[in-house]
């Protein structure tokens, strides 16, 4: 049986462009899988924002995410892509989070080049291009024969006007993604940069391109996050100002008649087929109905 790094290089390797649509929990990896999604990502903001109600600027830590890649990886067939920021800070952090996501069974990630505290007001600029390859090559190391993905985010083109640490040098940006592929990186992203920036740099890559948000012509995958999440949580925050000023939620007795998928999705009948099957043995009552 393939590995779920194998899993995503044959996806990579077919040619054929494809989505990993955002999955921040175990119940949305198993909702793009039903779907039809052949992948799944989970990003870092979408879960440090929802699960643990923290931004994504350095203080949300490797062990966190994972711990959630991990509960999203198992509920799915699929193979899961994961954001992992810088890879801890140091060349023994890379390849020891590197083991630890292949433990979880997570198919890819991918690690940035930003300076920690990341994304933040602080004007940080990016590490040294062989700061960046020893990490890439720590996690070439851990990853073993598992097939891990190592997906390189070069952030030279989110520019620090924009809240990233690069300079928006094409140059550069070029420079640094053929740096990242001879440490190893079996894939690239320049994350937050114009579409049209990013077309200028995609000819010179000698790796696969994924983009961060949409479809470029010319790349293999896109990782596509922010829309689940933001949304789950824009709803709940309406439901629960309807249920203070009114004392019920009637938007959600709509939302659960329009959500017969929910009982597929969580293997109810398989539980309940289970459960019927030990109480007939052990002689003991069942009724036709479960909890809803």
């Amino acid at each position: 049986m393939p590995t779920p790094g194998e899993k995503l290089r044959a996806l990579i390797e077919s040619g054929e462009h494809f989505v990993a649509a955002e999955a921040y929990s175990a119940l949305t990896g198993r909702i793009v899988e039903h779907v039809g999604f052949k992948a799944a990502y989970l990003g870092g903001h979408a879960c440090s924002a929802f699960h643990y109600a923290v931004p994504d600027n350095g203080i949300f830590s490797q062990i966190e995410q994972i711990d959630q890649a991990g509960r999203i990886a198992q509920a799915m067939n699929i193979p899961l892509v994961a954001d992992a920021d810088t890879l801890g800070e140091t060349v023994a952090d890379a390849y020891r989070f590197t083991k630890m996501y292949v433990a979880a069974g997570i198919a890819g990630y991918h690690v940035e080049d930003e300076v920690n505290p990341k994304h933040s007001k602080h004007a940080n600029g990016l590490c040294p291009i062989e700061e960046m390859q020893c990490r890439i090559e720590a996690g070439v190391k851990a990853r073993g024969d598992s097939g891990l993905v190592i997906i390189a985010r070069c952030d030279e083109l989110y520019t620090s006007e924009n809240g990233g640490g690069g300079t928006g040098s094409i140059d550069e940006a070029i420079r640094r993604g053929k740096a990242y592929a001879e440490a190893g990186a079996d894939a690239i992203v320049f994350a937050s940069a114009p579409p049209e920036q990013q077309m200028e740099v995609i000819p010179h890559m000698t790796i696969p391109v994924c983009t961060l948000g949409f479809n470029l012509p010319d790349t293999q995958f896109t990782l596509s996050t922010g829309w689940g999440w933001v949304s789950a949580a824009v709803g709940h925050l309406k439901m629960a100002r309807e249920l203070m000023e009114t004392g019920s939620v009637a938007s959600a007795m709509d939302a659960f008649r329009n959500f017969p998928e929910k009982y597929d999705l969580i293997d109810q009948n398989l539980y309940d087929e289970l459960i019927v099957d030990w109480a007939e043995r052990m002689g003991k009552p069942t009724r036709p109905n479960h909890a809803r």
